[in-house]
């Protein structure tokens, strides 16, 4: 059983890895180092995330000597009815924004056609 030798000015396949993690080495020699997620979308999900915990804290303890007279159960429930109202506030404009992307993403084909037509 023989062996193969390797000869020095062949590279090795350790030797190929490595050059390909070399900083440049890509196709263009560049990499993308834009957000994967806009600006807008991590502010409103920061916005509702305060929302999530500002609002129903901040009722429980508004109203649980004010409107319900230490009654820590109705506060509890208007605590938890109003978080809903958060998630559901939220998932509405998600899907508001969802419905804007595929708007503008149906105009720009439309201009593009009216475009290639004239």
């Amino acid at each position: 059983m023989t062996s193969r030798r390797i000869i020095s000015s062949e590279k090795t396949i350790l030797d190929k890895d490595d050059a390909d993690l070399q900083p440049g080495s890509g196709a263009d020699g560049q990499s993308s180092t834009a957000p994967a997620v806009p600006m807008d979308v991590i502010i409103k999900l920061l916005a509702f995330t305060l929302a999530m915990v500002v609002i129903p804290i901040g009722s429980y303890f508004l109203t649980i000597n004010t409107i319900f007279r230490g009654n820590s159960t109705y506060a509890g429930a208007l605590a938890a009815i109003l978080a809903n109202v958060v998630l559901v506030g939220y998932v509405i404009v998600a899907m508001n924004e969802d419905q804007s992307e595929q708007l503008e993403a149906e105009k720009k084909k439309q201009k593009d056609r009216q475009g290639k037509a004239e």
